[in-house]
């Protein structure tokens, strides 16, 4: 492939401050509420031009009322050449180009309406609507590669008397039943919107679809149910003819399904999967013969993990690969055998796309959060900057640390250093521990709201996000070491990571403390109970105290057992009970922050409740504290429940873990709120 020349005025590597500075300054919490970051980007088809989105939450810092994620679209032409393309109030999903390029389309709702699909030229103009379905809200939809229909997946079909019964009062819940399955739709692309756009018959619930190229089949992801447990263990690629509904094909994959490709010629899907049903995640790609259905692996055993993939032009296909912390981008033949591959050295890459002769990749580093780059010239060319402002922080050293575990497995992760450096002694340590845990942290971006990164390291802590045994990026046999081995050597790995990082002088023993969230909650219980003498404080998010309750309150059983347990708990309730944190709250002598969402279907906050209640009533010493989130699930979404965790966070380990006292008085039940913070309402989006 030979890609575009571009005229670029300077070469903008990451990491380089785009400006000097008079003074740097430490990364606060107010400074972590107004990060954007790159969203989505669509490559246009001569490659001349990139939409993308910036994704932010409002700055309820300074006043803006309090929501969650919001989108706006924005126009690169070329190197720090970016403009916005929509009004700043208008949030947006799905961007594409049409097919002549000349059309940008997103998914948009106005005002009362559903969400459907709109346009705006690209060489200007007003938006305009072109395709929607009557009562219901389009989730994604693609062009026919003639510019002449969009499909559309929408929503379930509004059930009137339903919403009668519910006005009225009986608006019971019937737990993992009445599914709601989503449709797919064909509208005709004119001057005016289709009233009447046609329903394409699916198979079960499809989560996902691709048109492939002359417009006659689509490749669908397709599980029994909506529930998040068929999504894991049984979504499969089907292969449909849109003008009948008909599946074609079945594409047996044993496995997780992630990310489907469509090669140009429409032969061949690039598809990243699971080997088999007890892979933990989707990091294998595989090439798969559309004809017939078979499949095979391009890089089963190694020790990466594939992130994204687009097929190129000329029936190649582009990968972004995780190795362990860092990342590449490779390109194969349409054989499948390696054309090429370049190192994405300081930048972690996260998505690759392409148009035309341009290949665009999104990317982080250790220095800024997702941006746009284009890979020229044999090197990644940054394109946006949407946080000016980073030039003025002090950064603490970042990089990858490995170090040998009790067994002798190598483990590795991303350590970042006090801005300053580190005292003698060692510095507080705060083990930041990635949930999954089939997934993995890489050296490039670790700051956000409920991971201390920058913020903790310029107020004088030492990071360490540990990739311990169970994590992706190191190959499925290092991932597969967690199943079936809840805690060892998982959480023995965390242990180990601490003392290799004293024996570096980085860590002071007895100022260790250690959070995170899901499967890193979990870490954290544990390591305040069974592993209290390691750690000096603990902040839990949404994380799993008893796994004999867990099991019973998830909706993802099978998925415990395929990848996690290994085993039922009715095989071992003493075994499935011994590896849970309240059995071990008689040791607990950590002072342990819990936060939660209270609608958390995943981890249900009764974990959170009863391990609360188990060291209040047997540990009534040990300071603990338990904050509920309304409204938010398996993760805070809204700008203000974000912020008010970072403070609490970081307030938990200023108390227990900068001192050392593990016996301090509890820090006041609210956080300091900055003035103007709460002047603007709360929205009711």
């Amino acid at each position: 492939m030979t890609i575009r020349p571009i005229a670029i005025a300077a070469t903008l590597l990451a990491g380089v401050s785009l400006s000097a500075t008079a003074q740097a300054r430490p990364m606060t919490p107010e400074d972590v509420a107004k990060l954007e970051n790159v969203g989505t980007i669509a490559v246009s088809p001569d490659g001349s031009r990139i939409a993308y989105t910036t994704a932010s939450l409002p700055d309820i810092t300074e006043g803006e009322e309090n929501g969650s994620t919001q989108q706006q679209l924005k126009m690169a032409y070329a190197p720090m050449n970016a403009r916005d393309f929509l009004p700043e109030d208008m949030s947006v999903s799905g961007v594409s180009f049409s097919p002549d390029g000349r059309m940008v389309s997103f998914v948009w709702a106005d005002e009362d309406e559903d969400r459907a699909v709109w346009g705006i030229p690209v060489d200007g103009g007003a938006q305009q609507k072109l395709a929607s379905v009557r009562d219901a809200s389009v989730r994604s939809y693609a062009w026919a590669p003639d510019g002449s229909r969009i499909w559309m997946l929408a929503s379930a079909e509004d059930d009137a008397e339903r919403d009668k019964e519910s006005e009225a009062g009986f608006n019971a819940i019937v737990y993992e039943e009445e599914a709601q399955l989503n449709r797919l739709f064909s509208a005709n692309v004119g001057t005016e919107v289709d009233a009447d756009p046609q329903a394409v018959s699916i198979p079960g619930y499809v989560s996902a679809f691709k048109i492939a190229p002359g417009g006659r089949t689509a490749v669908v992801d397709s599980a029994p149910t909506p529930q998040i447990d068929d999504a894991y263990t049984s979504k499969r690629a089907h292969v449909i003819d849109l003008a009948s509904g008909q599946v074609l094909r079945v594409v047996e994959t044993p496995g997780k399904l992630g990310d489907i490709e469509v090669s140009p010629d429409g032969s061949q899907l690039s598809m990243i999967a699971g080997v088999d049903i007890n892979d933990p995640a989707e990091t294998t790609l595989h090439l798969v013969d559309v004809a017939s259905g078979s499949y095979r692996a391009l890089n089963a055993g190694a020790p990466e993990a594939a992130v994204d993939a687009e097929w190129l032009a000329d029936r190649r296909l582009a990968a972004v690969i995780h190795k362990g912390a860092q990342s590449a981008l490779r390109i194969y033949n349409a054989d499948g055998t390696v054309a090429e591959e370049h190192d994405g050295g300081a930048l972690i890459l996260t998505r690759v796309e392409a148009g035309g002769n341009t290949l665009a990749v999104e990317a982080n580093s250790p220095r800024h959060p997702t941006e746009l780059f284009v890979w020229n010239n044999g090197s990644f060319n940054r394109w946006t900057q949407h946080n000016p402002w980073l030039s003025e922080i002090d950064f603490g050293e970042q990089r990858t640390f490995r170090y040998t575990a009790r067994d002798g497995q190598e483990v590795e992760g991303v350590l970042i250093e006090p801005v300053g450096g580190v005292p003698r002694g060692g510095a507080p340590l705060i083990l930041n521990v990635h949930g999954g845990p089939e997934a993995h942290d890489s050296n490039g971006w670790q700051t956000a709201y409920s991971k201390p990164g920058h913020v903790a390291a310029g107020q004088g802590y030492a990071v360490f996000l540990p990739n311990y045994r169970g994590s992706t990026g190191y190959g499925t046999a290092f991932s597969k070491q967690h199943t079936g081995n809840y805690t060892d050597p998982e959480f023995t790995d965390l242990v180990d990571a601490k003392r290799a990082l004293v024996s570096e002088g980085i860590a002071d023993p007895d100022r260790t403390g250690i959070t995170g969230g899901s499967y890193g909650g979990y870490a954290t219980g544990w390591g305040a109970t069974a592993l209290s003498d390691e750690f000096a404080a603990g902040v839990m998010f949404v994380g799993i105290s008893n796994q004999v309750s867990k099991f019973g309150t998830t909706d993802i059983p099978y998925e415990m057992y395929n990848v996690h347990s290994g085993k039922w708990p009715w095989d071992d309730w003493q075994a499935m009970l011994e590896v849970s944190p309240i059995y071990h709250v008689d040791k607990a002598n950590t002072p342990l922050l819990i936060m939660h969402g209270a609608e958390d279907t995943r981890v249900a906050p009764s974990q959170s409740y009863e391990l609360y209640r188990s060291m209040k009533v047997r540990k009534p010493d040990v300071p603990v504290r338990l904050v509920l989130y309304p409204g938010e699930g398996h993760g805070n979404s809204r700008a203000a429940a974000r912020y008010d965790y970072n403070l609490r966070m970081m307030r938990w380990f200023d108390t227990y873990l900068k001192t050392g006292d593990r016996d301090a008085q509890l820090p006041d039940s609210r956080p300091d709120l900055p003035e103007g913070t709460t002047g603007a309402g709360t929205s009711e989006d």
